[in-house]
């Protein structure tokens, strides 16, 4: 058994303090060290937490007496207060190294509240939260966003103990102890240049292939799924300086948040490595199609399109070439702002797997609409390299890394020279 850990639970005890108690009693039971962080916003709760609400409302910047006023008048506002003294307190504590994992139990409210906290916290460290709401459609988003939190579906409202919800919630402690327990900690190392990599199934082969040659010139290669989450995630991550360049094989979120596709990670596509100057290499994959499986609504609006169908949830649309102007302007737009050196590679034979000679998303006129607007907007349209290659192939995945290498030692050799000098 590894030695005790701390485990703060971030919990509402006015309406769950029995449940609470069984979770305190079960992680105490492995040997960790648990830490109630109570929020209640409506009643007093029936025991103190460890970390009392009166404190969290204080450090949200309301007195108890305060909140439980605004909680009857502005509950939004409440909760909010409750949020903001919460997060304070735990990123306290881990300043401190006082806390190395967090579990968040309960209903909507505490979903909201416990998420908020554990979305400020960093990659790496165990955040858990077992809730009814886990699996609710219209709200995982907001509780997790772009963050490493694991979500546990208690299927039961987490009210008074019972034989199903004691399974459940055991489940959930035993989640939370075993990455305690086992986990390498936030403070992640890396001994050699970090590169970003887009990739999704229909570039996956260039991706593969690429993240082997990038290791072999000397790089860790981390790939980021542009599903929607991960390319936005990958985003985040450059901004916040975590890489030191980006081959952004697969740029379709760009066409996704334009015209509402499944895949759509946002208005901030391709911004931060522009903001960031780190050197970028792009490709097409993605922007040829469009997600919308599962959309009735969208696969009836765009029926007169080619379409390939994997399964119900999975329906992928051709773009046309208007769409492809579209996300041309944007993609110019950004590069025209980019700090740092960029070349955009155009595989002429196809952007995808699915973007080949006599298969339906082919479609070469369109894909050529997409590269004239994009050179006649760009200031430096000679930064758009056009290759007679298929992009879902290991010869593009090695144009690819031999460009990126380029602009890397652009970037890079003249810091080097003035270092031996």
């Amino acid at each position: 058994m590894a030695s005790g850990k701390r485990i703060v639970i971030i919990c509402n005890l006015d309406t769950r303090g029995e449940d609470i108690v069984f979770v305190k009693d079960l992680i105490a039971s492995r040997g960790h060290e648990p830490v109630l962080l109570d929020f209640s916003m409506e009643e007093p709760p029936p025991f103190p937490g460890d970390i009392t609400t009166e404190e969290v409302a204080r450090r949200g910047g309301l007195a108890i007496e305060a909140l439980r006023e605004k909680f009857r008048t502005d509950r939004d506002a409440a909760t909010a207060n409750q949020i903001a003294g919460a997060a304070a307190i735990v990123n306290d504590l881990l300043r401190e190294n006082r806390v190395h994992g967090v579990i968040g139990i309960g209903g909507g409210t505490a979903t909201l509240v416990a998420t908020s906290v554990m979305r400020q916290l960093p990659f790496g460290m165990p955040k858990l939260m077992a809730s009814p709401m886990a699996a609710h459609p219209a709200y995982i988003d907001k509780y997790v966003g772009t963050s490493d939190i694991t979500m546990h579906h208690t299927v039961l409202d987490i009210v008074k103990m019972n034989p199903l919800l004691k399974a459940q919630i055991t489940n959930a402690v035993g989640a939370i102890c075993g990455m305690v327990e086992l986990t390498q900690g936030t403070d992640i190392a890396f001994d050699k240049p970090c590169v970003a990599i887009s990739s999704f199934g229909f570039g996956e082969m260039a991706v593969q292939a690429a993240v082997g040659m990038l290791e072999d010139e000397g790089f860790t290669p981390i790939v980021c799924h542009a599903q929607g989450k991960g390319d936005r995630a990958m985003e985040e991550m450059i901004a916040s300086g975590a890489f030191h360049g980006v081959v952004d094989i697969c740029t379709g979120g760009i066409v996704e948040h334009l015209f509402h596709g499944n895949r759509d990670p946002g208005p901030d596509r391709l911004k931060a490595a522009a903001r960031a100057g780190i050197p970028m290499v792009l490709a097409p994959c993605g922007l040829d199609i469009l997600s919308y499986g599962g959309r009735p609504d969208m696969l009836a609006r765009t029926k007169e399109r080619a379409q390939v169908v994997q399964d119900a949830l999975r329906v992928q649309v051709r773009t046309t070439a208007d769409e492809l102007r579209q996300a041309a302007n944007v993609i110019a737009d950004r590069l025209n702002e980019a700090r740092g050196p960029w070349t955009f590679l155009v595989p002429l034979q196809g952007w995808s797997s699915l973007d080949k000679p006599g298969r339906p998303i082919f479609d070469p006129e369109a894909d050529a609409a997409f590269v004239a607007r994009l050179k006649q907007k760009l200031a430096q349209p000679w930064r758009v390299k056009e290759l007679d290659l298929h992009l879902y192939t290991p010869e593009f995945a090695r144009a690819a890394v031999a460009e990126f290498v380029r602009l890397y030692e652009q970037v890079h050799a003249p810091r080097a020279q003035a270092a031996a000098a």
